[in-house]
């Protein structure tokens, strides 16, 4: 699941697109309105984020790019507190929601997650053997019942189903996990986040069917 965060300010950026990609959200950004519709017209996206007022540009000339772009695809304006023109204004530009600044975490991705159920974009359910990746509600099941995974091993789980059948290097898996890590992940680091993973999501940890390894090469996942 793709959205497209559109703010220009970097500590805002920052902390929402940590805060998506724990939630196992991909995340592109864009702090000025030229770059955020070549990125509409080069990418795919699932939801848009939009700030009202920009560095260059505004919040509603992308809005009305992504109209175009994607028909379909919900938007939400990041508005200040009392700005009632604005809200109004993306509203009737077709937004489906708004949130207003400060804005609370967890009642934005509420939020996130309704406007995607609305628009079915949340339905998306990746398989990988016995396990179900729920996109949408950001939980990974086996059997019908919910992993207790972390947000690390969520987003790992979620990058092997994204690429199941295909051989994954271990230096992809640590561009995965280095925003949440925060520093440089070392091989031992990550042995220890695979195994814990496996023990989560295999049958037997010690002889993996899920999550095997290719020797020398990394990993592959079916």
């Amino acid at each position: 699941m793709r959205i497209l965060l559109v703010e220009d300010d970097a500590a805002i950026v920052r902390a929402l697109s940590e805060l998506l990609r724990a939630e196992g959200y991909e995340v592109a950004d864009a702090a000025r309105q030229d770059d955020a519709i070549d990125l509409l017209k080069r990418k795919r996206f699932d939801l848009a984020l939009l700030d009202v007022t920009l560095a260059q540009g505004t919040g509603f000339a992308v809005c009305a790019a992504a109209r175009d772009a994607a028909p379909g695809m919900p938007v939400i304006f990041l508005t200040a507190s009392d700005d009632e023109y604005s809200t109004v204004m993306g509203l009737d530009m077709g937004a489906v929601d708004y949130v207003a600044k400060p804005f609370r975490v967890r009642e934005l991705l509420s939020r996130i997650k309704a406007a995607l159920r609305r628009t079915g974009a949340s339905a998306q359910v990746l398989a990988l053997g016995p396990i179900e990746v729920d996109l949408g509600a950001a939980v990974a099941r086996k059997g019908g019942v919910e992993l207790d995974l972390s947000a690390l091993e969520y987003r790992l789980l979620l990058y092997f189903a994204q690429h199941a059948g295909k051989l994954v290097t271990r230096d992809a898996l640590r561009n995965v996990i280095w925003d949440d890590a925060g520093e440089y992940v070392s091989d031992n680091a990550l042995n220890v986040y695979i195994r814990r993973l496996r023990e989560k999501i295999e049958d037997d940890p010690s002889a993996p069917t899920i999550i095997t390894t290719v020797r020398g090469m990394g990993y592959k996942a079916q």
